[in-house]
Formats: C-alpha cells, structure tokens, sequence
C-alpha cells in the first residue's frame, strides 16, 4: 500500500462501525480533532459524535486523541469528552502515534488512526505501521491557505483511477467522497 493511501474510506466518523475496526485488527482508536470530530478549533462535538464515542467504548476499544495542536487547544477538549491525549504530536511524524500506542499498552498494528488529512493523518499512520480511516472534513477550511491548497492536492490524489476503483469498493459508488468531487 501506498503512505498516500488510507486503509478505510468514510464519509462521517458516525459510518466507522465496531466490525470494521475488528476487521482490521484494531483494538484502540487513535483521534484527530479539527474537521474529524468537529469543525475546525470548535470546543464541542455534535451528539452523533458522542454517541460514536460511546459506542466504541461499550464495544471495547480505547481511545485517544492525537494532534498538532498545542495542549492549551486539545486538553479541554479531551477532558470534556473523558479522553487521554497527545497534543504537539509532530503528525505526519511517527513520534506521537508511537507514543499513544505505547501509552495504551497496545502494538501499533492494533491502533487505527481516524482522521480527514492524507499529508498529517494518513501519512503518519502509514509510517507508523498503522492502518487507517480517512474522513471527508466536516467542514472545508476556507481561509487557511495551507490547507485549502493541500485540501486540492488530496482531491486531486483521492480522484486518481485507481483510487476511484477502492472508493467504488468502500462505498459501491464514486465521485462523491471529496467536497467538490
């Protein structure tokens, strides 16, 4: 597989189910937070997140979030939602995905990584040897000039033929997992 690529295509956190996860062999759940759980540096999640939150630990597994962010940004957030964290996570490096799965006792091919960026996210799981969702952001950025331009580089990897064959298989259809696509 390519660093590029996520192992599981999603729209919304909300369609990543337990089963999916077992499939895989993940046993922990690694976050990211702006635009995966909530709009970007918003200090709350919608109900249907806390219900996904809530379902995951009933089936078992632990979670985490992981971000570049400074701790100021991630520990309210996580304190709110009863998750451990690690913030300044250097994403894509493989240093703060390492350090949570040492931190959950689990070995890193056991932790999936969940998040809506293929240069921070996808990449640093793929670097990690960690398998991986990637999720439409919940809402595009549109003035940070960084990301709205490597949002159109993802667009334009996401819309490549060969990875239009594996959304055609996550989702039995094309076209539509990327704003705009």
């Amino acid at each position: 597989m390519s660093l590029w690529y996520p192992t599981i295509y999603r729209r919304r956190i909300e369609e990543v189910t337990p089963d999916t996860l077992r499939g895989i062999g993940a046993r922990a759940v690694l976050l990211d937070i702006d635009n995966t759980l909530t709009v970007h540096d918003a200090p709350e999640v919608s109900d249907e997140v806390v219900a996904w939150l809530d379902n995951m630990r009933v089936a078992g597994f632990s979670l985490m979030l992981v971000s570049n962010n400074c701790a100021e940004r991630v520990a309210p957030f996580a304190a709110r939602l009863g998750l451990p964290y690690q913030a300044h996570a250097k994403k894509p490096l493989p240093v703060g995905f390492r350090r949570a799965a040492r931190a959950m006792g689990l070995p890193r091919r056991r932790c999936v990584v969940i998040g809506d960026q293929i240069f921070t996210d996808i990449l640093g799981a793929n670097l990690s040897g960690m398998p991986s969702v990637l999720l439409e952001p919940i809402e595009p950025e549109k003035d940070q000039r960084f990301i709205v331009f490597k949002r159109r580089i993802e667009r334009w990897m996401l819309d490549c033929p060969r990875e239009l064959k594996r959304k055609e298989m996550d989702y039995g259809e094309y076209g539509i997992f990327w704003p705009g696509g």
